[in-house]
């Protein structure tokens, strides 16, 4: 992106807070010049630059330094080194109600909380009404901001950020707030406020969401960045780290030669494949029946493995998942012993290229004990419809029950 204009410039950032035990450590060291305090780092060097109409997912567990690297880009806190340079309005959607006057009315706040995140009185007057309609309050905008829901709060700090009209938006779990309406809602503007130059930066857990807006992700560890890259790639070391934090007395490694392919190899996948049953090969038609095949070999006495498959359209997002445990097996397997998996299922997705991925797993899921996660173990394209045509993602056999004339009286 070094042909785009850069619109942040995040320096080498560090911070670093001091801990103390007691408020009166505190006082203690600031009148006998000792230090009674422990040093705690959030963030540890950070450097990355944001670019016109781009959106920089950043993704971490808690404790990893999100929230402070977004107070220090937006302003609220200063860094202990480094700097922050900043090419345009920034308005950071941070901790819920923030900029609020409780007391105060939702058409008040407008006024107080958009003079606070830099906008002019006029620019306030010219957008009052969009705000208004955009974040759906009705006649509740009348009302003290204390008797909103969280969700109401939201909707009206979302949309005052967004008609604030910032060369950066930054967006932190806000859309984890309130309902699916309001939250499609808020992705279609984002998007549209992208094609006119905004960038933004996105910090969520949905991680469906995070691949669906962002151009490139930051993921952060112990305050560092310890992964930049496509959404795609980062959110599966961000599924490593996960996995990683859950097991306890078992020890996660990554395949050197695939850095989607992680898990303790106590039983490892070393094939996938899938075939129509009609063309016998990855080219398959919509509604087509297909298998979908995992080979795995067992490298001990193992018991209650469960087997997942995981497809995924060309964006990476999920299309379909099951385990075998969902469909009520699980297996014991024999050290040194190969065994296949067959998932039989018919393909009534839309046409288009797809991955599958694969978890072995002792438990619900890959986060228990993780045996190993393979993400593009194998892809297969869907070229064609079996039946009646259709549009979208997935077909879903409407019936037409009845159809009359109906006039006028």
């Amino acid at each position: 992106m070094s042909n785009l204009n850069k619109v942040l410039e995040v320096k080498n950032i560090t911070k670093v807070y001091k801990k103390y035990d007691t408020n009166f450590d505190r006082l203690k060291e600031i009148f006998l010049k000792k230090s009674y305090h422990k040093e705690f780092i959030s963030n540890n060097n950070i450097s990355f630059d944001l670019y016109e109409s781009e959106t920089l997912g950043i993704i971490g567990v808690n404790g990893a330094g999100k929230s402070t690297i977004l107070k220090i880009i937006a302003g609220v806190i200063a860094p202990t080194l480094g700097e922050v340079i900043r090419h345009g309005r920034v308005t950071a959607l941070l901790e819920l109600g923030t900029g609020f006057n409780l007391e105060m009315t939702g058409y008040e706040n407008i006024f107080l909380n958009g003079r606070l995140i830099g906008m002019t009185q006029e620019e306030c007057e010219e957008n009052i009404q969009n705000i208004i309609d955009f974040s759906e309050l009705g006649h509740h905008i009348n009302e003290p901001i204390k008797t909103y829901s969280s969700g109401m709060s939201m909707r009206l700090a979302f949309s005052i950020a967004l008609f604030s009209n910032p060369k950066i938006l930054i967006v932190d779990e806000a859309l984890s707030v309130g309902d699916a309406h309001f939250a499609a809602k808020c992705t279609k503007a984002l998007k549209e406020r992208k094609e006119k130059n905004m960038s933004i930066i996105y910090v969520s857990h949905d991680l469906n969401s995070l691949k669906i807006l962002c151009d490139r992700v930051l993921l952060l560890n112990h305050g560092e960045i310890v992964k930049e890259g496509i959404s795609e790639d980062v959110i599966n070391q961000y599924n490593f780290l996960i996995a990683k934090l859950n097991e306890e007395d078992k020890i996660l490694q990554t395949d050197d030669t695939n850095t989607s392919s992680f898990g303790t190899f106590d039983v490892e996948v070393t094939k996938i494949e899938i075939k129509g049953t009609q063309s016998q090969s990855n080219i398959i038609s919509a509604g087509e029946n297909a298998n979908i095949i995992v080979h795995i070999k067992s490298n001990i006495d193992i018991e209650n493995v469960n087997i997942g498959i995981l497809i995924k359209d060309r964006y990476g997002q999920d299309i379909f998942g099951t385990t075998s445990k969902n469909e009520g097996s699980e297996y014991r397997l024999t050290k040194t012993k190969e065994y296949k998996i067959v998932f039989n299922l018919d393909l009534n997705i839309g046409i288009g290229k797809y991955t599958i991925s694969t978890a072995l797993a002792v438990g619900e899921n890959h986060l228990d004990y993780c045996l190993h996660w393979l993400d593009y173990g194998t892809d297969f394209e869907i070229a064609g419809i079996k039946g009646n045509l259709f549009t979208g993602i997935n077909k879903l056999y409407p019936k037409i029950t009845e159809m009359e004339e109906l006039n006028d009286k």
